[in-house]
């Protein structure tokens, strides 16, 4: 008997149970009272289970139909998600989107984007990573369909890919302020930088970045953003990093600005991009996570550069003592 509930009973029984009288229910199904009676009592005797007390002027639940209620809500709740999926994917929406990120793009956009996404589409399984810069290889080799990577001067983008813009990163050299390196203020001789150590933050890929803005010849290759981060903050090594990630070390201090002759002003820029193939383009949800990516520019930080310690000026009453012994010194 248990076979041959219906969705239709447990819709009715759930509506009956929320508007508290059948007469009620059946306005909402737009069906007479008489029919809705005739369900529910159909749906009692194949549960063998009391779901109404109809001693008193308006039905009451059981305990039993209590009890049943949730389960009732729950089942009806998941056929709605079960035909709303069957009709996004009879719809070109994809059953699961799998993202590669660049460990270079922002957190703050990305998180944002993957919290918009999971009510947008919550039929649609969203798998990413982004541990890895490695970005390129798994959208070539269809393990994933959407990659967010870093695209420079030095990228080159394989023909089999199409890449829509997103945002830029803003990136600077940095160093720790006991390194010998910061002694030179906020621009360094290009010469001087070859007897450093350069912390690099090296891409497994082969396709991904590659050498960029290398000014020593000692050359320390970190595949871990927190580990070149350490680093830096310990004073083994000066390296480029994206200013969003060292903002707040900048503004305490941990870390200050440093910059090459040659530099462009305010630092290099990465744009990122999501990539995918040209022989594969995403279906709606993956259109939609692009979208959702594309934010304002993150703004590096407005933060002073390091200075030559000076040297300090004399107090007022000094100078004043300074000027009367240059005096005397004069008319003898």
């Amino acid at each position: 008997m248990l076979d041959g509930v219906s969705l239709d009973q447990l819709r009715t029984f759930i509506a009956a149970a929320d508007e508290g009288s059948f007469s009620a229910a059946g306005r909402r199904l737009r069906r007479a009272q008489s029919v809705v009676s005739q369900v529910l009592a159909k749906l009692e005797g194949q549960l063998g289970v009391k779901l109404f007390d109809r001693s008193a002027r308006f039905p009451v639940l059981t305990n039993q139909g209590r009890a049943l209620l949730a389960n009732a809500r729950a089942v009806a709740g998941d056929v709605d998600l079960f035909k709303a999926r069957a009709k996004r994917l009879a719809g070109g929406l994809e059953p699961e989107l799998s993202v590669a990120v660049d460990v270079m793009f922002p957190l703050a956009p990305f998180t944002a984007a993957v919290a918009a996404f999971q009510k947008e589409f919550p039929a649609t399984l969203l798998k990413f990573d982004i541990e890895s810069s490695a970005v390129v290889e798994p959208v070539l080799d269809g393990g994933c369909a959407i990659g967010v990577w870093g695209i420079g001067s030095w990228s080159v983008v394989p023909p089999q890919l199409t890449h829509q813009q997103l945002l830029t990163v803003r990136t600077s050299m940095v160093a720790s302020p006991q390194h010998p390196l910061a002694r030179y203020g906020a621009t360094v001789p290009t010469s001087v930088f070859a007897d450093h150590i350069q912390l690099v933050h090296s891409d497994l890929a082969n396709l991904s970045r590659g050498a960029f803005g290398v000014l020593s010849q000692r050359v320390w290759r970190l595949s871990h953003l927190g580990a070149k981060l350490a680093f830096l903050r310990a004073g083994l090594g000066f390296g480029a990093m994206p200013l969003h990630l060292v903002e707040a070390d900048l503004a305490s201090g941990a870390l200050v600005q440093i910059a090459a002759e040659d530099a462009p002003p305010g630092g290099h820029t990465i744009t990122m991009s999501a990539i995918y193939r040209a022989d594969s383009p995403p279906g709606p949800a993956g259109r939609w996570f692009i979208e959702r990516l594309k934010q304002e520019d993150v703004q590096p930080p407005k933060l002073k550069a390091s200075r030559p310690a000076a040297i300090s000026a004399p107090s007022g009453r000094r100078l004043s003592s300074i000027r009367s012994l240059a005096s005397r010194g004069r008319r003898r």
